[in-house]
């Protein structure tokens, strides 16, 4: 047991947010703490790591373990650059290669018992700066970077002239290279994009230490996790599982425990009749028989009312008119900021009751698409068609369609004046803001309220084509739910940008993944940027992209010799960062001495003396990443089927009918020792591969 909390209660002005949680963690354990918002999983985590006192209750360590918590926001200060900041966590590593360069000096100028001394402390440093596995820290540096989605030229930026969510990625980069006992996260993934979080999920669940997040992301919860803690009502529940197995049991028992109040209150119901009926009678034999059931029923277990889950708000989204059937055409459109290229020639159309997502890396420009399509930017080049009887509803995930000094109220009533003040407090009851909560500002409202205004906001404007930015940033996962309910029974046309996967996969009918493509490399080309399309959801989108990507680097190489030109071509098709099982950068990759992309992660094509290229050694190097990327992919496929069997193993031996079962008791455990052994060669099978 390498973490445990007994019976933690706090309270804020008499308001319990905690109470008697009890949970354990184990060595390699990977959980997460879900709840809605306000719950309490950030006030767990902060009287975890000692920055609240709890009320009541302790937190106990195993003794000599370390620990690392990422804060949702960060708030770095300090002139180094994002490459240098990171050289500070190996700081004992930079000195020692500085010493063992020293030492090398030395030897080339000494003789005799100095020189001994000498290369006696050289190779002591040597070793130990092996075993340390100093020879691989830069490229551990920058593949974390990259993973995390910082391009090699933005190694260079100061910390100081970073946005909050860069700073945010920097402290996780930081965190990871720490590698602590215990990595505890809140809300990981809010700065990340899609490519980002999956090479996190990766890296987390081949993780040998201990992980513990709060995250609102379910899809990265599937992938990461294999317990669950529940904080419901101030109280925490455990349960064995990723967050799906969790979903489908916490339904389970919510349907189960309804079922039995239900009947528990109609049999109280039923005896109170007929109690009621035997005293009607009013004769002393009858008047006796009521008595006796009175107490009986007194002696009666009352089983509590279940905690309703709190889903009541109402969301339902209704087109004024239908649309033509060809809602929008996008034809060659581009943008640039000063000398920053976004996107080149994109063209797409969009028909009448489609659900698209708009999927890419940050900076590829998704969000600066949906403004120019609401006419908040304008293009460089290109236009944009609408078709007949077409009316748009924006969601914007900063929330700018809000005006921060209007209440609650105002913030309706101002856009639909002919609304009744009952009809506008009944409207923000469907989205539970009541009573006095009417009257707040909207500066004052949490990130996860502004999301609920927007979308009464959305649902009062009864457009036909809904244009969504981050429609599921800040909103709990109780809310997303109502969301996805809301839009899979929406008769109208959807585009939105998300990096939710989840949420993608349940809402998306196609997908649109923008993605920067640097096709050639010579005087007069450019970078052309341009939309993949895939016919499905995000699961489908997984299963072609590799395929698609594979045929873009065969187009590539087929142009380079046709053109007969002499460059390198680089192929973006990935996400940033990488991820094992498209191809993306291995943990360790490094720059090359030109700070270019080492052939480990991306393919380069170089010039031979004589102008002609190896093809067929270009293929075979080809061939062999494919087949590393391949290995990859089986070798997570396999750890995370052995660590849901293993949860599945844990499960059954902790019920209580098989407490007394040794023989079964015993093949379980017998099964899980085998598992373990398993996964101890698949972890080290993976570093291997991704290295």
């Amino acid at each position: 047991m390498i973490l445990s909390c007994h019976h933690i209660s706090k309270s804020f002005l008499e308001n319990p947010i905690l109470s008697d949680v009890t949970f354990h963690l184990e060595k390699g354990d990977k959980a997460a703490i879900v709840g809605v918002n306000g719950a309490g999983k950030s006030t767990l985590l902060k009287i975890m790591i000692g920055e609240l006192s709890p009320d009541e209750g302790t937190v106990s360590f195993q003794r000599d373990t370390t620990w690392g918590y990422l804060a949702q926001n960060q708030n770095l200060s300090t002139d180094n650059t994002i490459y240098d900041e990171l050289l500070t966590v190996r700081k004992d590593i930079v000195e020692m290669e500085k010493r063992i360069a020293l030492d090398e000096q030395l030897m080339a100028k000494l003789v005799g018992d100095e020189l001994n001394k000498v290369v006696e402390e050289y190779n002591d440093l040597l070793e130990k700066f092996q075993n340390e596995n100093g020879f691989a820290y830069k490229g551990e540096i920058t593949g974390v970077l990259r993973g995390l989605g910082f391009a090699d030229e933005e190694f260079g930026q100061k910390i100081n002239t970073l946005s909050g969510g860069q700073k945010t990625r920097v402290a996780l980069a930081k965190l990871l290279l720490e590698k602590p006992d215990i990595i505890m996260l809140d809300e990981p993934t809010n700065h990340l994009d899609i490519g980002s979080i999956r090479w996190l999920e990766t890296y987390l669940s081949n993780y040998r230490g201990t992980v513990l997040i709060v995250s609102h992301d379910r899809y990265f919860l599937d992938r990461c996790v294999t317990k669950i803690i529940e904080i419901e009502n101030t109280h925490a529940t455990l349960f064995p599982g990723n967050y799906s197995w969790y979903a489908e049991r916490r339904k389970a028992m919510r349907e189960e425990a309804w079922h039995q109040y239900l009947n528990n209150q109609a049999e109280i119901r039923h005896q109170e009749e007929v109690i009621e009926k035997l005293k009607q009678f009013n004769r002393e034999k009858s008047i006796k028989r009521a008595e006796s059931r009175e107490k009986l029923l007194s002696r009666t277990e009352r089983v509590e009312k279940p905690i309703e889950l709190r889903d009541d708000m109402h969301l339902i989204l209704k087109p004024c008119i239908r649309s033509g059937r060809d809602v929008m055409e996008v034809r060659h459109l581009s943008k640039s900021f000063d000398n920053k290229h976004l996107f080149t020639d994109i063209s797409f159309d969009i028909k009448r009751g489609e659900h698209v997502a708009i999927i890419g890396n940050n900076g590829t420009g998704k969000s600066t698409l949906l403004k120019i399509i609401i006419e908040q930017l304008a293009a460089d080049e290109g236009n944009i068609h609408f078709g007949t009887n077409v009316h748009l509803g924006y969601y914007d995930q900063e929330h700018h369609v809000l005006h921060e000094n209007n209440t609650l109220f105002e913030e309706i009533a101002d856009e639909h004046p002919d609304m009744t003040n009952t009809e506008i407090r009944s409207l923000l009851a469907q989205f539970l803001f009541t009573g006095e909560d009417v009257f707040k500002y909207i500066r004052d409202l949490s990130g996860g309220e502004k999301g609920r205004v927007s979308l009464a906001k959305l649902m009062l404007s009864e457009a036909n084509f809904l244009i969504l930015d981050e429609p599921t940033n800040h909103l709990d996962m109780v809310s997303k739910e109502v969301l996805e309910n809301a839009l899979n029974s929406y008769e109208g046309t959807v585009l939105y940008v998300s990096h939710d996967r989840y949420f993608i996969n349940h809402t998306a009918s196609r997908i649109l993944s923008l993605t920067k493509r640097l096709l050639i490399d010579y005087p007069g080309s450019g970078t052309e940027d341009i939309p993949e399309k895939y016919i499905g959801n995000y699961d489908f989108y997984l299963q072609k992209s590799a395929e698609v990507e594979q045929t873009l680097i065969d187009q590539d190489i087929r142009r380079i010799e046709d053109d007969g030109y002499h460059y390198t071509s680089d192929v973006f098709g990935n996400e940033a960062g990488g991820h094992a099982e498209d191809g993306g950068l291995s943990e360790g990759a490094a720059p090359d001495k030109n700070g270019g992309i080492p052939s480990s992660g991306i393919n380069h094509i170089q010039p031979s003396g004589d102008g002609n290229l190896d093809w067929q050694k270009q293929k075979e190097i080809q061939a062999a990443q494919r087949k590393i990327q391949n290995a990859l992919r089986k070798c997570e496929e396999r750890i995370n089927e052995l660590e849901l069997r293993n949860s599945a193993i844990d499960e059954e031996m902790a019920r209580p009918e098989n407490g007394t079962d040794i023989a079964k008791l015993g093949k379980l455990q017998k099964e899980k020792d085998a598992n373990d052994e398993e996964l101890s060669g698949l972890y080290e099978q993976w570093e291997e591969l991704q290295s």
